[in-house]
């Protein structure tokens, strides 16, 4: 039997609220009507082949890509609904630095590599208005720990770390900030089926501990099934399922999930 993720809080007001988005490419509907919501603490799985239009949909609700049409919406720690289309480029970095973190396929992505590890979790600190050295050092120190760095690579360079080390290096680089909501775009995509594993134990130890919403777009559906509570398929730009994960996974009902669930058991 797998393992569940944890029961998801069952709250009033949804944290992340997207309504029938649209983008085209040309002729290529990239998101065709596409409807989610995210609740804190809840970790949703965006599932599909390659195009299905999982990736684009994750930069649309991070802001980092506009719709063609339709609206996402932002609940702030107070409670005070944001419409990301309304909000300017300065309000949405600091969204990014505070609320938000986004954690890339590719690590480089999200790393500065000419910076020392520290100094890549120290930056996103003094972003959001540390000052101390001392202390921020010491939350780097932690922060390190946490993902199973060791603290003594501190003042080492992310580019004489595997590719493993990076990607824990940038959960821990967007994590120190204790942001409420964490995009996801396949963090265990390129790395060896040994370190995928601890990689995703780590993440699950993490979102768990911290109650963190994560929205996660992987195409590995073992992936979904360890962290999501719920789960959303995709094809041509449209999500033709959804629902609770373990509902989703072993029993299907749309014909795409059916085969997606199906090349995975055969596998």
């Amino acid at each position: 039997m797998s393992a569940s993720p944890m029961e998801a809080p069952l709250l009033e007001a949804p944290l992340l609220e997207a309504s029938d988005l649209a983008l085209r490419y040309g002729a290529v509907p990239a998101l065709d009507g596409v409807s989610l919501a995210i609740w804190p603490g809840e970790v949703v799985a965006i599932v599909g082949e390659s195009g299905s239009g999982k990736t684009t949909l994750l930069r649309v609700l991070s802001g980092l890509l506009p719709p063609d049409a339709g609206s996402v919406l932002y609940r702030d720690p107070e409670g005070r609904a944001q419409r990301l289309e309304a909000m300017g480029e300065a309000a949405l970095r600091r969204l990014h630095r505070t609320d938000w973190g986004f954690v890339h396929q590719n690590p480089r992505d999200g790393l500065r590599l000419g910076v020392s590890a520290g100094g890549n979790i120290g930056e996103r600190l003094m972003a959001t208005g540390a000052r101390h050295y001392g202390s921020i050092r010491e939350a780097a120190i932690a922060w390190l720990r946490r993902v199973e760095i060791d603290p003594a690579r501190i003042d080492a360079l992310p580019r004489t770390f595997s590719g493993g080390m990076q990607q824990r290096l940038q959960i821990a680089r967007t994590l120190v900030t204790h942001p409420r909501l964490i995009f996801m775009d396949e963090p265990t995509g390129g790395l060896d089926v040994s370190v995928q594993a601890r990689l995703l134990d780590l993440i699950r130890a993490l979102v768990a501990d911290l109650g963190l919403a994560v929205l996660l777009v992987t195409h590995d559906i073992a992936a979904a099934r360890l962290l999501a509570h719920r789960i959303l398929v995709m094809r041509h730009g449209k999500v033709v399922e959804e629902g609770l994960t373990d509902r989703v996974l072993d029993d299907p009902q749309h014909a795409y999930t059916q085969l997606l669930v199906a090349s995975v058991l055969a596998a």
